[in-house]
């Protein structure tokens, strides 16, 4: 297991340095200029010079892209702001460190993944569990009717929708704002249970479609067909063979679908305009700041690669067939 760990660990590392890599020379294909944008109208060739090299823009963009890499590990000062290390920069736009920036704006996307993940997965690995256990009757044919019309709906279409029934028309609920967990739970859940809802209705069709599938095919095992002609229960043949084997599968999509909300459920948080690190990541594009679009890309990108190992990890635990060479 050790020995696992430490090469996919590795393999992480490479995968990060290579996602920054190329995250930096796509930004220089962009046409925009953002020494020029930073300038503004009334600039001069002197006054665009002395913003480039501060920017650190008057060097080609390996160089750039090695002097941010060494400042993850050593830090450095920017517009006399010290930054220690892991330093992934300034924001010449905000006037910020882009490390400080990032930190406000995770506990958003945490808040807006956690409380989605937790519906969805009860109500999707719930729904398909009956459904696979009632497989050909009405439950089933109830619960696949709901998931293949949820799964085609799409979150610019349900959320605006949403909004429209459960806030404005009604006011039934809140609008979507965030409030901080330690300064008041209740506002908390209450200003993001409109994405909550619009969210997991989405995942949980997915869910519910996945988990039905996996049940339904560890049904028809060797071994469950085994443990049935040894006398056990459906329940217990059900509990304990095939749910286990089918966890697989969930466990699996659940890992990268995790690191993905994580790096930022962009359509989501601009829809009901949450600033979150998914809006930060198109506001960082539009007004080409580099520093923190490398920063919020390698922070969704590690989020995804770490679930993916954890997730990697934990199949030796569901399934005791499975080993870890």
């Amino acid at each position: 297991m050790l020995r696992f760990l430490v090469r996919r660990t590795l393999g992480a590392l490479v995968i990060l340095l290579i996602v920054s890599m190329v995250t930096y020379a796509l930004f220089f294909a962009i046409p925009a200029d953002p020494a020029r944008l930073y300038c503004g109208k009334t600039c001069t060739p002197e006054n665009l010079a002395l913003i480039r090299h501060d920017m650190g823009f008057d060097h080609s963009w390996p160089v750039q892209y090695w002097n941010w890499l060494s400042t993850i590990f050593t830090g450095g000062t920017f517009n006399g702001v010290h930054c220690g290390a892991p330093c992934f920069g300034y924001s010449f736009d905000k006037k910020e460190l882009v490390g400080g920036i990032l930190a406000d704006r995770f506990p958003t996307t945490l808040s807006l993944t956690v409380g989605s993940a937790v519906i969805f997965l009860v109500f999707g690995i719930g729904t398909g569990m009956l459904a696979a256990h009632k497989q050909g009757k009405a439950a089933d044919k109830i619960a696949s009717s709901f998931s293949l019309l949820a799964s085609s709906m799409q979150i610019y279409v349900a959320g605006p929708l949403a909004l429209w029934v459960l806030c404005y028309s009604t006011d039934l609920l809140d609008l979507p704002t965030y409030v901080p967990f330690t300064e008041d739970p209740i506002g908390w859940a209450g200003g993001l249970l409109v994405p909550w809802i619009v969210l997991s209705l989405i995942w949980t069709a997915n869910y519910t479609r996945m988990t039905r599938s996996s049940m339904v095919e560890q049904l028809s095992e060797d071994y469950v067909r085994t443990a049935r002609a040894k006398g056990m229960s459906g329940t217990s043949v059900f509990m304990r063979y095939a749910w286990r084997g089918a966890m697989g599968t969930i466990v699996t999509v659940f890992g990268i679908d995790l690191g993905v909300l994580l790096g930022g459920a962009i359509i989501t948080e601009t829809t009901f305009s949450l600033h979150g690190l998914g809006q930060l990541a198109i506001q960082s594009f539009n007004d080409s700041d580099l520093s923190l679009l490398v920063g919020v890309t390698v922070v969704a990108a590690t989020l995804i690669v770490f679930f993916n190992i954890i997730v990697d990890a934990a199949y030796a635990l569901i399934d005791p067939r499975i080993r870890l060479a």
